[in-house]
């Protein structure tokens, strides 16, 4: 048996989605964006959205649109991929480190207000591994201070705080459609917003800066998305639901089955919807396995396994002088590790994964 740690589930509709753009002979940003974009926010309960190539790019795009710039400073979670951090590099602005929440792994809002300054502009509330932030407690920091709020929400499509889905929790939020996502574009990108100003900014930044054809008011970037993308996107988007049930009920599954001693399953607040585009479990010291054999043994039983992440973003060679300590941060990458929960695993399969991780001894 051979279980991949994540695997899309392409088929026929995209196949003719995609199809039907490359007859069209439209195959550049157009219609097929448009409507991907009308639907997106629609399914996120914001008024507008607006696509992009990339969960990258989404993220540059939505800070240049709040306007940050060199000399500011934007407080990211310092446990999340690295695109959290170089999005504001790339603007010329610093990303400042937060410790994290021990329990969810998402950005701890009372080590972020430890790291407030005359140059703070923004915050990134990271929804890791398909669970929100805590972003009410975000948002009223931010309010406090007239910061802009930003969700990474690039592993949370569908997930839910307090009722609300990720992406409609912020001033911006930004989304990924990279291939092992809960949801696909092959690549691709898309940043959500209520605000009308917001959404124009946005609109001109990912075309080149232009507020008309061939009149470029402001520097840009090509960040736009493909029609064969979009076309892929509103498939996938009216199977997002069911995708994410599929992995809630593998999730559910896992956590009631697995009883490994010194193996901490995931903790889901009751606040929170959580769409599981991880399942991230914690080797403590009384495991009977180190993290490292415990994923070997797996590997052996043809199990997939990663690490999400396994070096902190303020411990990496690119920002680590600045000599910011994260503490929760670091003991998470160094015990975490992720089993396979994507919606093509089988019953017979979790199963399987779950009875290969109890009989460790």
């Amino acid at each position: 048996m051979s279980i991949p740690i994540a695997r899309p589930l392409l088929g026929t509709e995209e196949a003719d989605a995609v199809s039907a753009v490359l007859a069209s002979g439209m195959v550049a940003s157009g219609a097929q964006t448009e409507k991907f974009e009308e639907e997106f926010s629609g399914f996120c309960g914001v008024s507008h959205a607006v696509a992009t190539s990339s969960g990258t790019t989404a993220l540059h795009a939505a800070l240049c649109a709040a306007g940050v710039g060199p000399g500011d400073e934007v407080i990211v979670p310092a446990f999340s991929f690295i695109a959290t951090a170089t999005a504001v590099s790339m603007c010329g602005a610093t990303p400042v480190f937060a410790d994290v929440e021990e329990a969810t792994a998402t950005i701890d809002p009372e080590s972020a207000a430890t790291l407030l300054t005359s140059r703070t502009k923004a915050v990134i509330g990271v929804h890791l591994y398909g669970q929100p932030c805590d972003a009410g407690a975000v948002n009223d920091f931010c309010a406090d201070n007239r910061l802009v709020f930003i969700e990474d929400a690039a592993q949370a499509h569908g997930a839910e705080y307090h009722g609300k889905k990720a992406g409609s929790l912020g001033d911006l939020a930004c989304f990924s459609f990279y291939a092992t996502k809960n949801m696909t574009t092959g690549e691709g990108g898309m940043v959500t917003t209520r605000d009308d100003e917001y959404a124009d900014h946005l609109r001109r930044i990912v075309n080149h800066g232009q507020s008309e054809k061939y009149l470029h008011s402001e520097l840009g970037y090509n960040y736009r998305m493909t029609d064969i993308a979009a076309a892929i996107g509103r498939v996938q988007l009216g199977k997002l639901p069911e995708f994410n049930r599929r992995r809630q009920e593998t999730a559910t599954y896992y956590t009631r089955r697995l009883h490994l001693k010194g193996l901490l399953t995931p903790v889901v607040t009751p606040d929170r919807s959580h769409v599981w585009h991880q399942y991230v479990l914690r080797v403590t010291p009384a495991c009977p396995a180190t993290r490292d054999d415990l994923m070997a043994r797996l590997r052996k039983k043809g199990i997939g396994t990663a690490v999400h992440y396994p070096i902190p973003i303020n411990k990496q060679p690119l920002y680590q002088e600045r000599g910011s300590s994260c503490p929760v941060a670091e003991r998470l990458a160094a015990s975490v590790f992720s089993i396979p929960v994507h919606p093509g695993v089988t019953d017979e399969e979790r199963s399987y994964i779950a009875a290969a991780i109890n009989e460790v001894a």
